[in-house]
């Protein structure tokens, strides 16, 4: 999708030589592979997704891994995988599953017959099947994303402030004006798309998953419906228009609930970070996988647009961003872990599948300038935004009930919570603006309903006529339904 070649002038050169650095810890958060459409479900990783995330995977191996890597992780094994020294996550999903399984499979090849040969007692010799094959456990995760065959993501989270806050963007200007600005624009495109949706749906309304219907052809239909109608510049304009409309539900400045993923996997590295210091090293490498939304997210959180203003786009399949945990000292001790201003954070970015020939890119965080951190400014810079704790989380998207019900405020106390996010300014406790706030909703969803009704020309049909219609002469087209 959007390239990110072309280097920021803010970058800034790496303030120590590689070869005095030693790195402690990794965090790698990557986007799944190339994948059939999302508009044609199940979603299910590609032979090209297939071979993307095993490619990155051999380059992470190149870099961190193997013996002679030019930034092996201290201490990390470089050929038999250790279970301790190694997480990998992905959300309950085929896609982004497979694409953990494909990218381990790349970091961690098959170690050949003579390693994964054992004798049993009675002298019997067992081979590992597929020459070796590494078993690595990938774990699921509620956190990053939701399953690949939803239109967007982020209502899967669970956490409904977020979900208000992606609907807002539907009722903004800026929204509105793009509806009307590009209908021109889609109707040209409709004959292509008209198997999956229909002549209502193709707008600005469904940016993405037309778009991605679209890519999907592109890469993978030689026959493709009306394909004078994509000529490059249509391609280049429904994918910045993809771009605008994602960015738009994933993270708005004046409202960050609607970025809790990003600040949802900010949490979820810090405390990987802080373990591998804890530990002092024994935990090394997290891998996470899951969706462009989360990248969006935190990529505003983060003020990476100061760096780049093409973070705004959506990133491409086999995307990875990865945190370094280093240390300039010339040797790791004990200590090591528990001196601050030894240690130092990098940020690197790819857009599309890392190798060799094409390597991730250092980006400035939180418009510091600064493409390496100290500890000290890459915790404070974090801890802005991130959510560590469920009692955050909760607060920041005000649920009050599940797992949330145990941190609100006793009924009888009248204190207040101290969660982040939980204050809006307002005097009133989060369940009584959770009643308004879901009442304004209903008025708003009622009026826009009747107004539709009213210019239309749609009716309500009770459920009793409905079957008495059914029952006569077919079922009755319900119009608004």
């Amino acid at each position: 999708m959007v390239s990110f070649a072309i280097l920021a002038l803010s970058i800034a050169p790496l303030a120590f030589a590689q070869s005095n650095e030693k790195v402690l810890g990794v965090y790698i958060f990557h986007r799944h592979g190339d994948r059939t459409a999302k508009s044609t479900p199940p979603a299910n990783l590609t032979a090209l997704g297939y071979e993307e995330v095993f490619t990155s995977g051999s380059y992470y191996r190149n870099r961190y891994i193997a013996s002679n890597a030019a930034y092996k992780i201290n201490g990390i094994n470089s050929n038999l995988v250790k279970q301790s020294q190694i997480a990998v996550s992905a959300p309950d999903d085929t896609v982004l599953q497979n694409s953990a399984i494909g990218f381990l499979q790349g970091l961690y090849p098959p170690v050949g017959d003579s390693i994964s040969t054992e004798t049993l007692r009675n002298g019997t010799g067992v081979t590992s099947p597929m020459q070796g094959y590494q078993l690595i456990p990938v774990n699921s995760v509620m956190s990053g994303s939701g399953s690949e065959d939803n239109g967007w993501l982020q209502s899967a989270s669970g956490c409904g402030q977020a979900v208000a806050s992606s609907n807002e963007y539907f009722y903004s200007q800026e929204y509105m004006d793009l509806l009307a600005s590009t209908q021109s624009l889609y109707d040209t495109i409709a004959p292509v798309v008209n198997r999956t949706f229909t002549g209502s749906q193709v707008s600005f309304k469904n940016a993405y998953t037309i778009y991605d219907l679209i890519n999907v052809a592109t890469i993978h239909n030689a026959s493709i419906t009306d394909a004078d109608a994509l000529t490059p510049e249509v391609l280049y304009q429904l994918r910045t228009l993809a771009d605008t409309h994602e960015w738009g539900l994933a993270y708005n400045a004046s409202n960050d609930a609607r970025a809790v993923t990003g600040m949802t996997l900010g949490g979820e590295i810090m405390d990987f970070l802080n373990s591998t210091l804890s530990s002092q090293g024994k935990q090394k490498l997290n891998i996470q996988f899951g969706a462009y939304g989360t990248f969006a997210s935190f990529f505003g959180l983060a003020q990476l647009p100061a760096a780049n203003a093409e973070f705004k786009g959506i990133a491409d399949y086999a995307s990875s961003m990865t945190f370094e945990l280093f240390t300039n000292t010339s040797s790791v001790t004990a200590a090591t872990y528990s001196t601050p201003e030894d240690l130092y954070v990098r940020f690197l970015w790819h857009n599309g599948t890392a190798s060799n020939i094409s390597e991730p890119t250092a980006y400035a965080l939180f418009g510091s300038g600064q493409t390496v951190l100290p500890w000290s400014d890459f915790t404070a810079g974090m801890g802005n935004f991130s959510i560590t704790s469920t009692e955050q989380w909760c607060g920041v998207c005000r649920n009050t009930t599940g797992t949330c019900a145990a941190h609100q405020p006793a009924a009888s106390s009248g204190s207040q919570s101290s969660a982040v996010g939980q204050s809006n300014g307002n005097g009133m406790s989060p369940a009584v603006n959770g009643v308004i706030g879901a009442m304004i909703t209903l008025a708003v969803v009622l009026g826009v309903l009747g107004l539709a009704m009213l210019v239309g020309g749609y009716r309500l049909v009770s459920k009793k006529r409905m079957a008495r219609s059914t029952n006569v002469g077919g079922a009755e087209e319900v119009k608004g339904a």
